[in-house]
């Protein structure tokens, strides 16, 4: 189910990517976190459980978000109250959604202290740096770009 509101994925998903030179991982798709996720709100603590499990945390917001930077912070803030440990996992930004906006240039782009990729499904705009950024912070013993 796809709409512009936060709770189209009800459960989890798990996909293999594949990238070029025989490499795969495994993305989970973890529904959307809200503010006060972990006092049960939205679909609240359920899915935050999956996410322990998990080596990499892909934050994808949208760019034409009126703040992008106040979402981000609001998802760390959320796994803060769940379970501080979380946020020493290795992290990263997608900014999706990048078709939408006037020649795929922000006009005022957030500074992050984590990679940040600009992307969008819809024209495939850096899915592939994306998809080999990701592959890095997996594996970054056998990072190699292809």
């Amino acid at each position: 189910k796809i709409a512009d509101y936060p709770f189209t994925t009800l459960e989890p998903n798990l996909g293999v990517v594949e990238l070029p030179g025989y490499r795969s991982y495994v993305m989970a798709d973890i529904p959307g976190i809200i503010e006060e996720a972990h006092l049960g709100k939205g679909l609240g603590i359920r899915f935050l459980r999956h996410i322990e499990r998990n080596k990499v945390l892909l934050f994808v917001i949208s760019s034409t978000s009126p703040d992008i930077a106040g979402e981000y912070q609001i998802l760390l803030d959320e796994l803060e109250a769940y379970r501080a440990d979380l946020l020493e996992k290795p992290r990263m930004i997608a900014l999706s959604k990048m078709d939408l906006i006037p020649g795929y240039e922000l006009p005022e782009r957030p500074e992050f202290d984590v990679p940040c990729i600009e992307i969008s499904a819809a024209t495939g705009h850096n899915l592939h740096e994306l998809k080999e950024t990701i592959w890095k912070l997996v594996r970054p013993d056998e990072s190699r770009d292809a």
